[in-house]
């Protein structure tokens, strides 16, 4: 599981439903009894709160559990009744916010005073509510929950933990790269072992920007399993990136990436929203 790849606001709906979860043992309801005059209270529950600690509390938690496994658990990209896990949690938490309005604001029993509770219930699932929704529409909310970790410095062609197969920095300026750093043909020494007098095949022309002269090479990883593009516009798909691993930006090319795999491919990433840069 890759915590890595969860937003700021996917945990702001966790960090709701926890504190719903704590605000459920705390007194919802006080009152006096009539025959001693002793003062009582009931927490969210006592069998006299079941509706409302299944519709608020735990319907929260299962709101916060949908969000976390749409992130990082096997069930990524998945749907379940025609909905993603991701959308689930959005339904679930509008649904816990409209029970904590109507249980804390409209249920006023006679003779009960509103406890700890009672209020907090409702300032939380408020809070989860409006976070869930916005949780991919705000920039605040989509930045990454934790930072990604910064590369340690590898000799060259050796990546983080010595496993991958790609330089650790940005490409240096050199022959090779108009402005930018040295590139190694695939094709090299393959054609030295043709026979002689054998007629090459004449490469077919690739659509493509020039590299931008002031691109940095980075290292980032993706949040969700996301597909690495052939770089002549093909649209054939090489390798899919999957998160918890590293991979090297190399080139820009408009809003996408040219991306390095592991085991040194290189191909567009159409869709770099939401990426982790180390």
């Amino acid at each position: 599981m890759n915590i890595r790849s969860l937003t700021r606001g996917d945990g702001a709906v966790i960090g709701a439903a926890v504190l719903l979860l704590i605000a459920s043992f705390l007194p919802f309801f006080s009152f006096k009894s009539a025959f001693n005059g002793a003062s009582s209270s009931r927490n969210l529950w006592h069998s006299d709160m079941f509706p409302t600690l299944p519709s608020v509390t735990l319907a929260a938690l299962v709101a916060a559990a949908a969000v976390l496994l749409s992130r990082t658990g096997p069930l990524v990209g998945r749907q379940i009744l025609g909905l993603t896990l991701e959308q689930w949690g959005i339904a679930l938490s509008l649904f816990v916010g409209w029970t904590a309005v109507w249980a804390t604001l409209f249920d006023n029993p006679d003779g009960v005073d509103k406890g700890a509770g009672n209020w907090l219930t409702l300032l939380f699932g408020i809070a989860i509510a409006v976070v869930a929704p916005l949780s991919n529409k705000l920039p605040a909310l989509k930045a990454p929950l934790l930072g990604a970790p910064k590369p340690a410095q590898q000799p060259y062609g050796v990546g983080p933990g010595g496993q991958q197969p790609y330089a650790a920095g940005p490409p240096q300026a050199g022959y090779g790269y108009p402005g930018g750093a040295q590139s190694v043909d695939p094709s090299y020494g393959q054609q030295a072992q043709q026979p002689y007098g054998a007629q090459q095949a004449a490469p077919q022309p690739v659509a493509a920007q020039a590299p931008s002269s002031d691109f940095t090479a980075f290292w980032f990883a993706v949040p969700v399993p996301r597909p690495l593009y052939a770089e002549d516009n093909s649209g054939t798909q090489i390798a899919e990136l999957t998160p918890g691993t590293w991979y090297l930006a190399v080139d820009q090319r408009g809003p996408a990436l040219i991306a390095q795999t592991q085991d040194g491919r290189r191909g567009v990433l159409q869709d770099s929203s939401g990426i982790q840069r180390g």
